[in-house]
């Protein structure tokens, strides 16, 4: 029987390629397969080895190339065959890269494993805009939050809502487009001013990176009125969104949209 491989739990970074780690890169250089997603950026795959097998899983809201259960058995299969295997996610693989199912399924086997952090798309994306999460003047607590909230009994609904609008100085809302309407909506009935700044920030770190601004009380007629602005994209809403006017420096050769 062969010996138990190992597998690589690694943060792919926002977009950028260069913006990996540089354990996650060595990570590569030495995987015998290479299981990655859609927001991984493909140009990392050229860091395996050529021998490596690549094996995309990518998911789309509506179309799973593979089902994670699936995923969980993949990553658990080759490493029992003596592989060692990355799995290479997009952003963080903690901040809603279901890391912590796949790494209970190795877990379970006893397959050794390491989690590899990766630079976040709510933080990266919006430090690319001109926009940091934080400022001492503007915003001291930062909340990252799943676009695709599930159902909830009502109370417990209400109490988050309301930490969101009254208790976090800045939100990023990840994959969150699709449910704008409905994130502007419990955000002001639960106490934010609808004069509150907004940023939608596109394919953040990359060259077709895309943002649009405004406020709670208008940012769903300007995401309308700019049909570029696609997933993936994080939503940040907070004060802090305001300095985009002065230190944006990724699209300064863009036109403001």
């Amino acid at each position: 029987m062969s010996q138990t491989g190992k597998v690589y739990l690694v943060g792919a970074g926002p977009g950028d390629p260069k913006l990996i780690t540089v354990k996650g890169m060595e990570c590569l250089q030495q995987a015998d397969v290479v299981v990655y997603d859609r927001l991984a950026n493909p140009a990392l795959l050229e860091y395996a080895p050529t021998h490596a097998e690549r094996i995309y899983c990518g998911k789309y809201p509506d179309n799973h190339t593979m089902r994670q259960e699936a995923i969980n058995q993949l990553l658990a299969e080759k490493a029992l065959g003596g592989l060692t295997v990355v799995r290479l996610k997009g952003g963080d693989p903690s901040v809603f890269g279901r890391v912590g199912e796949e790494a209970e399924h190795l877990a379970q086997f006893g397959i050794p494993f390491e989690i590899v952090p990766g630079v976040t798309a709510g933080i990266a994306a919006p430090a690319y805009a001109g926009i940091p999460v934080t400022h001492r003047e503007y915003g001291s607590s930062f909340a990252v939050v799943t676009g695709h909230l599930r159902e909830e009994k009502p109370e417990q609904a209400v109490e988050k809502w309301r930490a969101l609008a009254q208790g976090i100085d800045t939100v990023a809302f990840y994959m969150g487009i699709g449910n704008l309407p409905m994130i502007r909506k419990q955000l002001i009935e639960h106490g934010k001013d609808p004069k509150t700044p907004v940023a939608v920030i596109a394919w953040g770190t990359l060259p077709e990176q895309a943002t649009v601004t405004g406020t709670l009380a208008d940012i769903e007629q300007r995401l309308a009125d700019n049909p570029q602005i696609t997933n993936p994209a994080i939503i940040l809403v907070g004060e802090v969104v305001q300095l985009r006017e002065k230190i944006r420096w990724f699209e300064a050769a863009q036109v403001e949209v």
